[in-house]
Protein backbone atom coordinates (compact mmCIF):
# COMPACT_ATOMS: atom_id res chain seq x y z
CA UNK A 1 0.00 0.00 0.00
CA UNK A 2 0.81 2.93 -0.96
CA UNK A 3 1.65 6.55 1.24
CA UNK A 4 -1.42 8.09 -0.67
CA UNK A 5 -1.15 11.68 0.86
CA UNK A 6 2.13 11.74 0.52
CA UNK A 7 1.42 11.21 -4.06
CA UNK A 8 -1.56 14.65 -4.26
CA UNK A 9 0.10 17.19 -5.83
CA UNK A 10 -2.56 20.23 -7.35
CA UNK A 11 -4.65 20.57 -3.96
CA UNK A 12 -4.06 22.84 -1.66
CA UNK A 13 -5.31 20.59 1.45
CA UNK A 14 -5.89 17.34 2.31
CA UNK A 15 -8.90 16.03 4.88
CA UNK A 16 -9.06 12.91 6.54
CA UNK A 17 -12.52 11.80 6.69
CA UNK A 18 -13.67 8.71 7.82
CA UNK A 19 -14.01 7.28 4.52
CA UNK A 20 -10.76 8.15 3.25
CA UNK A 21 -8.53 11.46 1.89
CA UNK A 22 -10.17 14.32 -0.04
CA UNK A 23 -8.04 16.53 -1.71
CA UNK A 24 -9.52 20.23 -1.33
CA UNK A 25 -8.96 23.20 -4.07
CA UNK A 26 -9.36 25.30 -0.62
CA UNK A 27 -8.06 25.46 2.51
CA UNK A 28 -11.07 24.64 5.38
CA UNK A 29 -10.83 28.47 6.24
CA UNK A 30 -11.88 29.58 2.82
CA UNK A 31 -14.68 27.03 2.38
CA UNK A 32 -16.30 28.42 5.71
CA UNK A 33 -16.62 31.33 3.96
CA UNK A 34 -18.21 30.12 0.63
CA UNK A 35 -21.84 28.62 -0.08
CA UNK A 36 -22.94 24.96 -0.56
CA UNK A 37 -21.87 25.62 -4.39
CA UNK A 38 -18.29 26.56 -4.19
CA UNK A 39 -17.93 23.80 -1.31
CA UNK A 40 -19.68 21.20 -4.34
CA UNK A 41 -17.02 22.46 -7.21
CA UNK A 42 -14.21 22.89 -4.62
CA UNK A 43 -13.90 19.53 -3.72
CA UNK A 44 -14.30 18.11 -7.40
CA UNK A 45 -10.41 17.66 -8.21
CA UNK A 46 -10.05 19.51 -11.26
CA UNK A 47 -6.22 19.24 -12.01
CA UNK A 48 -5.58 17.29 -8.92
CA UNK A 49 -3.30 14.03 -9.62
CA UNK A 50 -1.60 11.49 -7.87
CA UNK A 51 2.27 11.44 -8.71
CA UNK A 52 4.87 8.52 -7.89
CA UNK A 53 7.38 6.29 -8.67
CA UNK A 54 7.39 2.64 -8.89
CA UNK A 55 7.93 -1.04 -11.30
CA UNK A 56 4.53 -1.73 -10.48
CA UNK A 57 3.09 -3.55 -13.83
CA UNK A 58 -0.62 -3.02 -11.76
CA UNK A 59 -1.50 -0.08 -9.86
CA UNK A 60 -5.27 0.35 -8.54
CA UNK A 61 -7.11 2.98 -6.71
CA UNK A 62 -10.08 2.75 -4.82
CA UNK A 63 -12.26 5.28 -4.34
CA UNK A 64 -15.58 6.73 -3.01
CA UNK A 65 -16.88 9.05 -5.94
CA UNK A 66 -20.23 11.40 -5.88
CA UNK A 67 -21.84 11.33 -9.03
CA UNK A 68 -23.77 14.71 -9.14
CA UNK A 69 -27.29 14.44 -11.42
CA UNK A 70 -29.61 17.31 -12.16
CA UNK A 71 -33.45 16.58 -11.77
CA UNK A 72 -35.05 16.30 -15.05
CA UNK A 73 -31.49 16.04 -16.87
CA UNK A 74 -29.99 12.99 -18.96
CA UNK A 75 -27.55 11.18 -16.77
CA UNK A 76 -23.81 12.49 -17.19
CA UNK A 77 -20.56 10.77 -18.05
CA UNK A 78 -18.80 9.02 -15.38
CA UNK A 79 -15.74 10.90 -13.97
CA UNK A 80 -12.30 9.64 -15.61
CA UNK A 81 -9.11 8.99 -14.13
CA UNK A 82 -6.16 8.90 -16.30
CA UNK A 83 -2.90 7.57 -15.96
CA UNK A 84 0.39 8.67 -17.79
CA UNK A 85 3.71 6.88 -17.45
CA UNK A 86 6.87 8.97 -17.48
CA UNK A 87 4.08 11.70 -19.05
CA UNK A 88 2.64 9.72 -21.86
CA UNK A 89 -1.01 8.65 -21.66
CA UNK A 90 -0.82 5.30 -21.19
CA UNK A 91 -4.67 3.89 -19.89
CA UNK A 92 -8.08 5.41 -18.82
CA UNK A 93 -10.15 4.07 -16.40
CA UNK A 94 -13.51 4.87 -14.18
CA UNK A 95 -14.94 3.75 -10.73
CA UNK A 96 -18.45 2.12 -10.51
CA UNK A 97 -20.54 2.61 -7.18
CA UNK A 98 -20.06 5.31 -4.94
CA UNK A 99 -22.71 8.39 -3.68
CA UNK A 100 -25.24 10.24 -6.11
CA UNK A 101 -25.90 13.81 -5.29
CA UNK A 102 -29.27 14.48 -6.87
CA UNK A 103 -29.65 18.60 -7.85
CA UNK A 104 -32.81 20.18 -8.34
CA UNK A 105 -31.43 23.51 -9.93
CA UNK A 106 -34.74 25.42 -10.07
CA UNK A 107 -34.99 24.67 -6.83
CA UNK A 108 -31.42 24.43 -5.61
CA UNK A 109 -32.37 21.76 -3.52
CA UNK A 110 -30.29 18.32 -2.73
CA UNK A 111 -30.71 14.73 -2.11
CA UNK A 112 -28.10 12.25 -1.02
CA UNK A 113 -27.94 8.84 -1.79
CA UNK A 114 -24.78 6.44 -0.71
CA UNK A 115 -23.04 3.78 -2.41
CA UNK A 116 -19.95 2.01 -1.60
CA UNK A 117 -16.71 2.32 -3.11
CA UNK A 118 -14.68 1.78 -6.78
CA UNK A 119 -11.76 0.60 -7.61
CA UNK A 120 -10.20 2.22 -10.91
CA UNK A 121 -7.27 -0.42 -12.06
CA UNK A 122 -4.41 0.03 -14.39
CA UNK A 123 -2.68 -3.38 -15.48
CA UNK A 124 0.29 -4.05 -18.15
CA UNK A 125 2.75 -1.07 -17.08
CA UNK A 126 6.08 -1.51 -18.29
CA UNK A 127 7.72 -3.04 -15.98
CA UNK A 128 10.70 -0.42 -14.98
CA UNK A 129 11.07 2.16 -12.53
CA UNK A 130 9.37 4.78 -14.01
CA UNK A 131 6.78 8.20 -12.82
CA UNK A 132 3.14 7.35 -12.36
CA UNK A 133 0.50 10.17 -12.82
CA UNK A 134 -2.69 9.64 -12.65
CA UNK A 135 -5.21 12.67 -12.93
CA UNK A 136 -8.69 12.34 -10.90
CA UNK A 137 -12.01 13.35 -12.53
CA UNK A 138 -12.32 17.22 -12.88
CA UNK A 139 -16.32 16.79 -11.96
CA UNK A 140 -16.78 14.41 -9.66
CA UNK A 141 -16.32 14.87 -5.98
CA UNK A 142 -13.44 11.54 -4.78
CA UNK A 143 -12.59 10.41 -2.17
CA UNK A 144 -9.45 8.83 -2.02
CA UNK A 145 -9.25 5.48 0.05
CA UNK A 146 -6.43 3.18 -0.98
CA UNK A 147 -3.61 3.24 -3.16
CA UNK A 148 -1.86 -0.11 -3.61
CA UNK A 149 0.71 -1.69 -6.75
CA UNK A 150 2.05 -5.24 -7.35
CA UNK A 151 5.54 -3.31 -6.47
CA UNK A 152 7.10 -0.67 -4.08
CA UNK A 153 6.22 2.77 -4.65
CA UNK A 154 8.21 5.81 -3.40
CA UNK A 155 7.43 9.84 -3.88
CA UNK A 156 7.99 10.99 -6.89
CA UNK A 157 11.21 13.60 -7.61
CA UNK A 158 10.25 17.18 -6.57
CA UNK A 159 8.57 18.67 -9.64
CA UNK A 160 10.89 21.40 -10.75
CA UNK A 161 8.54 23.15 -13.33
CA UNK A 162 7.01 26.65 -13.15
CA UNK A 163 4.44 26.61 -11.40
CA UNK A 164 0.92 28.21 -12.66
CA UNK A 165 -2.36 29.33 -10.55
CA UNK A 166 -5.49 29.97 -12.28
CA UNK A 167 -8.80 30.79 -10.85
CA UNK A 168 -12.34 30.90 -12.84
CA UNK A 169 -15.67 29.44 -13.84
CA UNK A 170 -16.57 26.08 -14.38
CA UNK A 171 -14.87 26.80 -17.88
CA UNK A 172 -12.07 26.20 -16.16
CA UNK A 173 -12.96 23.69 -14.51
CA UNK A 174 -13.88 21.76 -17.14
CA UNK A 175 -17.72 21.59 -17.85
CA UNK A 176 -18.35 19.39 -20.62
CA UNK A 177 -14.68 18.74 -21.06
CA UNK A 178 -13.82 14.75 -21.73
CA UNK A 179 -11.30 13.56 -19.54
CA UNK A 180 -9.55 15.68 -16.65
CA UNK A 181 -6.43 16.41 -18.97
CA UNK A 182 -9.43 17.57 -21.73
CA UNK A 183 -9.69 20.36 -19.40
CA UNK A 184 -8.41 23.37 -20.99
CA UNK A 185 -6.03 24.61 -18.54
CA UNK A 186 -4.70 21.37 -18.39
CA UNK A 187 -4.21 21.21 -22.59
CA UNK A 188 -2.46 24.42 -21.97
CA UNK A 189 -0.30 23.18 -18.78
CA UNK A 190 0.55 20.42 -20.71
CA UNK A 191 1.74 22.06 -23.91
CA UNK A 192 3.75 24.75 -21.98
CA UNK A 193 5.34 21.93 -19.44
CA UNK A 194 4.56 24.01 -16.27
CA UNK A 195 2.73 22.36 -13.09
CA UNK A 196 -0.86 23.63 -12.79
CA UNK A 197 -2.92 24.20 -9.90
CA UNK A 198 -6.30 24.73 -10.85
CA UNK A 199 -8.68 27.19 -9.02
CA UNK A 200 -11.23 26.96 -11.82
CA UNK A 201 -14.38 26.52 -9.60
CA UNK A 202 -18.22 25.80 -11.55
CA UNK A 203 -20.35 28.90 -10.94
CA UNK A 204 -18.01 30.29 -8.17
CA UNK A 205 -15.86 32.70 -9.80
CA UNK A 206 -17.37 35.73 -8.19
CA UNK A 207 -15.12 37.79 -6.77
CA UNK A 208 -14.68 36.63 -3.56
CA UNK A 209 -12.18 38.13 -1.22
CA UNK A 210 -11.04 34.88 0.33
CA UNK A 211 -10.64 33.44 -2.59
CA UNK A 212 -8.23 36.62 -3.78
CA UNK A 213 -6.49 35.70 -0.08
CA UNK A 214 -6.29 31.92 -1.05
CA UNK A 215 -4.35 32.98 -4.58
CA UNK A 216 -2.53 35.52 -2.26
CA UNK A 217 -1.26 32.76 -0.43
CA UNK A 218 -0.59 29.94 -2.67
CA UNK A 219 3.03 29.66 -4.02
CA UNK A 220 3.54 30.16 -7.76
CA UNK A 221 5.55 31.37 -10.66
CA UNK A 222 2.46 33.03 -12.88
CA UNK A 223 -0.84 33.81 -12.05
CA UNK A 224 -3.88 34.06 -14.31
CA UNK A 225 -7.23 34.81 -13.31
CA UNK A 226 -10.58 34.46 -16.04
CA UNK A 227 -13.31 36.98 -15.42
CA UNK A 228 -17.03 37.20 -15.96
CA UNK A 229 -18.97 34.90 -17.11
CA UNK A 230 -20.21 33.56 -13.42
CA UNK A 231 -20.88 37.42 -12.87
CA UNK A 232 -22.82 37.94 -15.34
CA UNK A 233 -25.25 34.94 -15.09
CA UNK A 234 -25.63 35.30 -11.58
CA UNK A 235 -26.53 38.96 -11.99
CA UNK A 236 -23.86 39.39 -9.28
CA UNK A 237 -23.24 43.11 -9.39
CA UNK A 238 -23.60 46.01 -10.89
CA UNK A 239 -20.75 48.15 -12.96
CA UNK A 240 -20.19 50.15 -10.33
CA UNK A 241 -19.07 47.42 -7.59
CA UNK A 242 -17.08 45.57 -10.59
CA UNK A 243 -14.57 48.03 -11.11
CA UNK A 244 -13.57 48.31 -7.36
CA UNK A 245 -13.90 44.41 -6.72
CA UNK A 246 -11.37 43.44 -9.82
CA UNK A 247 -8.97 46.08 -8.06
CA UNK A 248 -9.51 44.70 -4.86
CA UNK A 249 -8.99 41.44 -5.78
CA UNK A 250 -5.98 42.23 -8.05
CA UNK A 251 -4.88 44.19 -4.97
CA UNK A 252 -4.97 40.94 -2.91
CA UNK A 253 -3.04 39.12 -5.86
CA UNK A 254 -0.47 41.69 -5.80
CA UNK A 255 0.58 41.19 -1.65
CA UNK A 256 1.43 37.82 -2.37
CA UNK A 257 2.69 37.87 -5.61
CA UNK A 258 4.36 41.30 -6.06
CA UNK A 259 6.71 40.82 -9.22
CA UNK A 260 4.76 38.13 -10.73
CA UNK A 261 3.58 37.67 -14.26
CA UNK A 262 -0.60 38.09 -13.29
CA UNK A 263 -2.66 38.54 -16.50
CA UNK A 264 -6.14 38.90 -16.53
CA UNK A 265 -8.67 36.68 -18.97
CA UNK A 266 -11.89 38.42 -20.21
CA UNK A 267 -14.69 36.23 -21.38
CA UNK A 268 -15.03 33.74 -23.97
CA UNK A 269 -17.27 34.37 -26.52
CA UNK A 270 -20.94 33.13 -24.79
CA UNK A 271 -24.12 34.75 -27.51
CA UNK A 272 -26.68 34.70 -24.56
CA UNK A 273 -25.34 36.77 -22.46
CA UNK A 274 -23.16 39.01 -24.93
CA UNK A 275 -25.69 41.99 -24.80
CA UNK A 276 -28.29 40.33 -22.06
CA UNK A 277 -27.74 40.27 -18.77
CA UNK A 278 -27.86 37.69 -16.08
CA UNK A 279 -29.76 35.93 -14.32
CA UNK A 280 -28.81 32.74 -16.39
CA UNK A 281 -31.55 29.84 -16.22
CA UNK A 282 -31.73 26.34 -17.26
CA UNK A 283 -34.20 25.00 -19.58
CA UNK A 284 -34.72 21.65 -19.59
CA UNK A 285 -35.31 20.06 -22.60
CA UNK A 286 -37.27 16.61 -24.14
CA UNK A 287 -34.25 15.08 -24.69
CA UNK A 288 -32.91 15.26 -21.20
CA UNK A 289 -30.41 18.05 -22.42
CA UNK A 290 -29.83 21.00 -20.41
CA UNK A 291 -29.56 24.34 -22.42
CA UNK A 292 -29.25 27.98 -20.52
CA UNK A 293 -30.78 31.60 -21.45
CA UNK A 294 -30.47 34.68 -20.14
CA UNK A 295 -33.51 36.14 -18.64
CA UNK A 296 -32.34 39.33 -17.46
CA UNK A 297 -33.49 42.86 -19.33
CA UNK A 298 -30.58 45.47 -20.55
CA UNK A 299 -30.51 48.68 -18.49
CA UNK A 300 -28.17 51.41 -16.98
CA UNK A 301 -24.87 49.48 -15.60
CA UNK A 302 -25.81 46.32 -15.44
CA UNK A 303 -22.99 44.16 -16.38
CA UNK A 304 -22.79 41.80 -19.73
CA UNK A 305 -20.21 40.13 -21.50
CA UNK A 306 -19.22 43.18 -23.58
CA UNK A 307 -19.30 45.56 -20.97
CA UNK A 308 -17.25 43.64 -18.76
CA UNK A 309 -14.41 43.14 -21.60
CA UNK A 310 -14.66 46.96 -22.10
CA UNK A 311 -14.62 47.73 -17.87
CA UNK A 312 -11.58 45.17 -17.80
CA UNK A 313 -9.64 46.92 -20.43
CA UNK A 314 -10.37 49.99 -18.23
CA UNK A 315 -8.96 48.23 -15.21
CA UNK A 316 -5.63 47.13 -16.30
CA UNK A 317 -4.79 50.63 -18.68
CA UNK A 318 -5.45 52.17 -15.07
CA UNK A 319 -2.87 49.65 -13.44
CA UNK A 320 -0.34 50.49 -16.28
CA UNK A 321 2.64 51.50 -13.06
CA UNK A 322 2.42 47.33 -12.96
CA UNK A 323 4.50 45.84 -15.60
CA UNK A 324 3.86 42.69 -15.18
CA UNK A 325 -0.05 42.80 -15.14
CA UNK A 326 -1.33 41.97 -18.77
CA UNK A 327 -4.49 41.43 -20.72
CA UNK A 328 -5.32 38.78 -23.07
CA UNK A 329 -9.30 39.08 -24.81
CA UNK A 330 -10.89 36.06 -24.47
CA UNK A 331 -12.44 36.28 -28.27
CA UNK A 332 -8.72 35.66 -29.39
CA UNK A 333 -9.25 31.99 -27.46
CA UNK A 334 -12.86 31.30 -28.85
CA UNK A 335 -15.11 34.08 -30.92
CA UNK A 336 -17.05 34.18 -33.29
CA UNK A 337 -15.80 32.37 -36.10
CA UNK A 338 -15.17 29.39 -33.59
CA UNK A 339 -19.27 29.39 -32.60
CA UNK A 340 -19.91 28.98 -36.29
CA UNK A 341 -17.82 25.90 -36.23
CA UNK A 342 -18.15 24.54 -32.64
CA UNK A 343 -21.63 25.87 -31.06
CA UNK A 344 -21.56 25.85 -27.61
CA UNK A 345 -23.85 22.42 -26.93
CA UNK A 346 -25.44 24.11 -24.27
CA UNK A 347 -25.20 27.71 -24.59
CA UNK A 348 -22.71 28.21 -21.64
CA UNK A 349 -19.96 25.25 -21.96
CA UNK A 350 -17.43 24.89 -24.58
CA UNK A 351 -17.47 21.42 -25.33
CA UNK A 352 -14.63 18.97 -25.30
CA UNK A 353 -13.17 19.73 -28.96
CA UNK A 354 -12.97 23.66 -27.94
CA UNK A 355 -11.43 22.87 -24.98
CA UNK A 356 -8.68 21.18 -26.65
CA UNK A 357 -8.66 24.72 -29.14
CA UNK A 358 -8.74 27.22 -26.35
CA UNK A 359 -5.71 25.49 -24.37
CA UNK A 360 -3.82 25.58 -27.48
CA UNK A 361 -4.51 28.92 -27.86
CA UNK A 362 -3.71 29.63 -24.44
CA UNK A 363 -0.44 27.68 -24.54
CA UNK A 364 0.74 29.68 -27.78
CA UNK A 365 0.14 33.08 -26.96
CA UNK A 366 0.44 33.00 -23.00
CA UNK A 367 3.33 30.51 -22.70
CA UNK A 368 4.95 31.00 -25.95
CA UNK A 369 7.44 32.97 -27.24
CA UNK A 370 6.53 36.93 -26.62
CA UNK A 371 4.35 35.80 -24.22
CA UNK A 372 3.28 37.31 -20.74
CA UNK A 373 4.41 34.37 -19.63
CA UNK A 374 7.11 33.07 -21.73
CA UNK A 375 10.21 31.01 -20.03
CA UNK A 376 13.41 33.37 -19.29
CA UNK A 377 16.22 32.93 -21.15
Amino acid sequence: MIDLPGTIRGALEIERTERGFVAHRLPAWARARGDAQLAMVEAQPSGVRLVFRTAATVVELVAQRTKVSYVGAAARPDGVYELFVDGEPFAAATVGGGDELRVDMTTGGTELRHGEPGTARFAGLPARPKDVEIWLPHNELTTLVELRADAPASAANPDGRRKWLHHGSSISQGSNAASPVGTWPAVAARHAGVALTNLGFGGSMLLDPFTAQVLRDTPADVVSVKIGINLVNADLMRVRAFGPAVHGFLDTIRAGHPDAPLLVVSPLLCPIHEDTPGPGAPVFEADGVVRFRATGEPGPGKLTLKVIREELGKIVAQRSDDPNLHLLDGLSLYGEQDFAELPLPDALHPDAETHQRVGERFARSVFGAGGPFAAAG
